[in-house]
Formats: C-alpha cells, sequence, structure tokens
C-alpha cells in the first residue's frame, strides 16, 4: 500500500469513528497528513497498565470501542487482520529474512552489526518458521470451529493498545468526567493506524503482551518480559470488565455507554453473539438475548462467567497469531544497510529505465514518498531495533507453539529449545 493510500484509508476510520465521538477528531487534512484534535492529557506508562482500576478502565472504553464501530461487509468477509497483515507482510519477511539467513550461515568475521551476532532472527531458518505460522493458522481455524465461524465472531478491533496509545485526560475542575460513573471515560485512545477487524480474544492478547514491554527502557527497549504477563486473576478481572460493561444498556437504562458525559449517544450498540466454546456449540444470538435480558441474576452471571473463561482460553490461542504478526511487522520495519544498499542499486535502475514522459506523476509521487519517508527517518530520535524486537517476540512464539503441544522438543534446535522453555507461560 502506498503513502496516499495508507492515509486514505486510516483517515476513512477516524471519520468513522469521529461519527461515535470515539478518539481524537480530524480538523483538517493536507497533502501528507492531516491536523487532529488536541487532547489535554498523557500517556500512560508500563506500571499504568498493570493498576487494577486503570485496567477495568482500559476493558471498559474496549468493549465500548468493539460494540460502536459496526464492521463493514468487506472488512468481515476478509476475515481476521492479524493473518491479513501477515498475508501483507509475508513476501517482504520473506526476502529479508532469507537474505539475512544467508548471511548468518556464512558466518562471515564482520560482526559489527548486531544481528549477525544474535542467529536466526526466527529463532530457526525462515522456511520453518513459515511453515509453522501455516499449521498453526490450520489448526487455529480447525479449533475455532472453521473460518466461517471466526468471521462471525469479528468486531471492529484497535490492534495496538499499548500504553502509549493510552491518554488519560485532565479534566477541568467542573467536568462530567470527574463523576464517578464516567471515570473511564478520562482514558482516550489514540493511533488507530491498525485498527481492522479482528475477534476479541485477539485484541486481549495483543493488550496482555503489551504488559511485557517498556518501550522507554534505556538498554532493551524492544524486549519482551513475558513474565510481566498479565496472570489468570489479571486476566479474568479484564476480561470481566469487559463482558459486565455491557451491564446498563441490558437492565434498560437505556443510554450508550459510548456517548461522552456532555454529547449524547448516536447509535445503541446491538447485542453480540456469545463466543464460540470449544466443548459445545455456539449460542445463537436470540438465546444470548434471551439470557441477556434474563430476571435471574444468578443465570445471569453463571452465562457472563462462562463467557469469561472462554474469552480467556481463546485469548491464550490467538497469542501465537499476535505474535507472529508482530514478528513480521518487526522484520518489514527493520533497516538492513547491505540489503537496502543491493536493492537501491536495482531500484535506481529500474527508474532509469521507467523514466518517461508519461510516467512524470507517479514519479513525483514516488519521490515525495521517499521525501516524507527520509524526514521521518531523520527525525528519530532512537533507532529501534526491530530485528532484536521480531527475534525477541520469536521466543514467545515458540514458547507458546511447544507449549500448546503443536511441536515436539525434539524439532526445535537444542539452544533455542533451551531459551524458549525459560519463556514459557501456560495461561
Amino acid at each position: 500500500m502506498g503513502l496516499k493510500s495508507w492515509l486514505r484509508e486510516e483517515l476513512q476510520i477516524l471519520r468513522r469513528l469521529g461519527k461515535k465521538n470515539i478518539g481524537p477528531r480530524v480538523l483538517g487534512t493536507f497533502k501528507n497528513g492531516r491536523f487532529e484534535e488536541f487532547f489535554n492529557a498523557h500517556p500512560l506508562t508500563p506500571r499504568e497498565l498493570r493498576n487494577p482500576q486503570t485496567s477495568r478502565q482500559i476493558a471498559k472504553r474496549m468493549r465500548e470501542l468493539h460494540d460502536g464501530i459496526e464492521l463493514l461487509e468487506n472488512e468481515r468477509l476478509g476475515g481476521p487482520a492479524v493473518f491479513r497483515n501477515w498475508d501483507k507482510w509475508v513476501d517482504r519477511c520473506e526476502q529479508v529474512i532469507s537474505w539475512l539467513d544467508k548471511e548468518i550461515l556464512l558466518d562471515r568475521q564482520d560482526r559489527s552489526e548486531p544481528w549477525r551476532k544474535r542467529g536466526f532472527i526466527c529463532g530457526v531458518p525462515w522456511a520453518t518458521f513459515r511453515k509453522a505460522v501455516e499449521n498453526y493458522r490450520l489448526w487455529l481455524f480447525d479449533h475455532l470451529g472453521g473460518i466461517k465461524e471466526v468471521k462471525r465472531q469479528l468486531i471492529f478491533a484497535h490492534n495496538d493498545t499499548q500504553y502509549g496509545n493510552l491518554l488519560r485526560l485532565e479534566p477541568e475542575e467542573q467536568s462530567p468526567l470527574l463523576l464517578p460513573a464516567n471515570s473511564h471515560k478520562q482514558l482516550v485512545v489514540i493511533d488507530f493506524e491498525y485498527s481492522a477487524a479482528n475477534v476479541p480474544a485477539l485484541e486481549f492478547a495483543n493488550h496482555f503482551t503489551e504488559w511485557c514491554y517498556n518501550y522507554h527502557d534505556t538498554e532493551r527497549p524492544w524486549a519482551c518480559n513475558t513474565r510481566a504477563y498479565p496472570t489468570p486473576e489479571e486476566q479474568h478481572r479484564f476480561i470481566s470488565a469487559y463482558v459486565y460493561h455491557h451491564r446498563p444498556q441490558q437492565q434498560g437504562m437505556g443510554i450508550s455507554p459510548l456517548a461522552t458525559p456532555d454529547i449524547a449517544p448516536s447509535s445503541i450498540p446491538t447485542p453480540r453473539l456469545a463466543p464460540f466454546s470449544l466443548d459445545a456449540p455456539a449460542m445463537s444470538l436470540s438465546a444470548t438475548t434471551s439470557l441477556i435480558t434474563s430476571d435471574t441474576p444468578q443465570l445471569y452471571e453463571e452465562t457472563s462467567e462462562a463467557e469469561i473463561q472462554q474469552y480467556m482460553r481463546e485469548t491464550r490461542l490467538w497469542r501465537i497469531a499476535n505474535s507472529a504478526q508482530w514478528i513480521a511487522w518487526g522484520i518489514v520495519q527493520a533497516k538492513v544497510a547491505a540489503l537496502e544498499e543491493e536493492e537501491a542499486a536495482q531500484a535506481a535502475a529500474a527508474d532509469a529505465a521507467a523514466a518517461s514522459p508519461s510516467a512524470e506523476g507517479s514519479n513525483t509521487d514516488l519521490s515525495a514518498s521517499r521525501d516524507l519517508q527520509r524526514i521521518i527517518e531523520e527525525t528519530e530520535e532512537i533507532e529501534f531495533d526491530y530485528l532484536a524486537y521480531s527475534q525477541d517476540r520469536a521466543l514467545f512464539f515458540w514458547a507458546d507453539v511447544l507449549s500448546l503441544g503443536l511441536i515436539r522438543e525434539n524439532e526445535l534446535p537444542d539452544d533455542l529449545l533451551e531459551v524458549v522453555k525459560l519463556r514459557m507461560i501456560n495461561y
């Protein structure tokens, strides 16, 4: 996707969100960007993600987003974005990692580049890693009742709820945001670059894994500390807040949780389908609605707890897909000087051959895109080590694949297996 197409697609998403009073309003656009509403707010910190009250507030905001934005038909038909992203990036990943694998196998004496010292980026040769992702994908859809069932469960997800994308407003003294019932509305979600259709469990898996990162760490900002992954009790608390945030409307209060305190609600979310159960057939929409609106509190509590437990099980299953996606993302984002020099020489030759009066417009767009990218790169204060990020995340991928029994221990190299076992969390 080109720069203009990407900006246009994100702008369309922001306008959809704006109609529901979600996220920053778009105030204006220009050729290569836009002006957005300014919030008097500060981003959360890694420590704040773990705060019980803040965690519940994030869950409520997440539920409002999922219920508030209706998927377009093509979004649902396209399936979960986590795999669409993988499919979009996998060919470029193959180009980059195949080149890196070849260089690593040559075992050059010059190891000035950090990636040369660490070995295979994916822990194993690229072909082995790609095959593992493909096998897992088939296994996952089979366990969840097939791709049609997965598509039925899709919601509009943010897909990048890391602490830097969550702002806490600093309201004025008389603001309705200070009311206890509105405390969660002090949180504003920003950066919808990766927003798309996914299942709730994928959104949970992504958010929970973000508990493991501190992008402001001075030594290892790319590291995934799996020991910081939320415990079953912390996961239960978060998902409970998500599930029960439907309650005001279910009890007939007639207000939408989407509306900000001083803005009238623009729509009422429709009841959601019950999540697919690995142990029993999925409930129909009518059955779910009947239980939700039941006058028997005990039955409602039991149904809600079953939904929470199901989400927790599915979150673990989708965690592998989430890791595979972000491994691919890191590889695509990475700058490998020697590879880029080779590709630049090839591109220069192709550009020279393609130069003609009829191609003038497209060359101008290409030049503008490259100029903008160069400006972005030059203004980065610290260069993030994307390959280290992908390699470290690959350890979590293999830990989950191994813990779910999708591979056997003897299928991994001994040195990799030793490290992977240290990353395993069985929940």
